[in-house]
């Protein structure tokens, strides 16, 4: 059975630099009936394990270490036995969430991970945080972007790991190249396309944020 992507919607609070927004944020469950990975363990580990049934999971991917997106992860990790990925470069977020448990591997540049045969390839995008990352799964025509690239524009950047030209340079030069057609998956709201946020890239840049 081919791969297919699931999406848990889950609440809770974002927190960073004194402030705390709430949040809904999506979780994607990537596989098929017997094993699955997980791209972002946000907030709640029982409802995503609850979406996981009795699927192996291979893997917890975090797109970045901000702790909407890696809140839940060590407890996911606890009850399935699956392994916690992280860019290295995130680590100082990491540990304001999780000071005292590390994750259990790295991710890296052009890295790919597998599951149900499908290939998941890593693809560092700075900018939103140090260690930002995005999956990109062309035999689905999708690329998971965390908070890198939203229906609308760049994620933010006017907090602490953050800055703009960067986030403008992983846009454009990791994501805006994939094919038109190419679903973009991101970390809260609705999936866009490459295609409709391309054409946007200068007004983003002139504005600047």
């Amino acid at each position: 059975m081919a791969a297919r992507i699931e999406r848990v919607v889950t609440s809770g609070t974002f927190a960073l630099d004194g402030g705390v927004w709430d949040v809904d944020n999506n979780v994607w469950i990537v596989g098929d009936d017997a094993e699955a990975v997980v791209i972002d363990a946000a907030h709640d580990a029982d409802a995503i394990a609850e979406a996981l049934g009795e699927r192996r999971l291979i893997a917890i991917v975090s797109t970045h270490a901000h702790n909407d997106h890696v809140g839940a992860a060590p407890a996911l990790a606890e009850r399935t036995g699956a392994p916690v990925l992280l860019h290295p470069d995130d680590l100082p977020l990491w540990k304001l969430t999780h000071p005292d448990r590390a994750p259990d591997g790295e991710l890296a540049d052009g890295q790919v991970i597998t599951v149900a045969g499908t290939a998941l390839t890593v693809l560092h995008t700075p900018g939103h945080a140090p260690g930002a990352v995005c999956l990109y799964a062309p035999a689905l025509g999708t690329v998971f972007t965390g908070d890198t690239l939203f229906a609308g524009g760049p994620g933010a950047t006017g907090r602490s790991f953050s800055d703009f030209p960067t986030i403008i340079r992983s846009i454009e030069g990791k994501l805006l190249s994939l094919a038109p057609g190419t679903v973009v998956r991101p970390g809260h709201g609705d999936d866009t396309t490459v295609g409709d946020e391309a054409p946007h890239l200068d007004a983003w840049i002139a504005r600047g944020h």
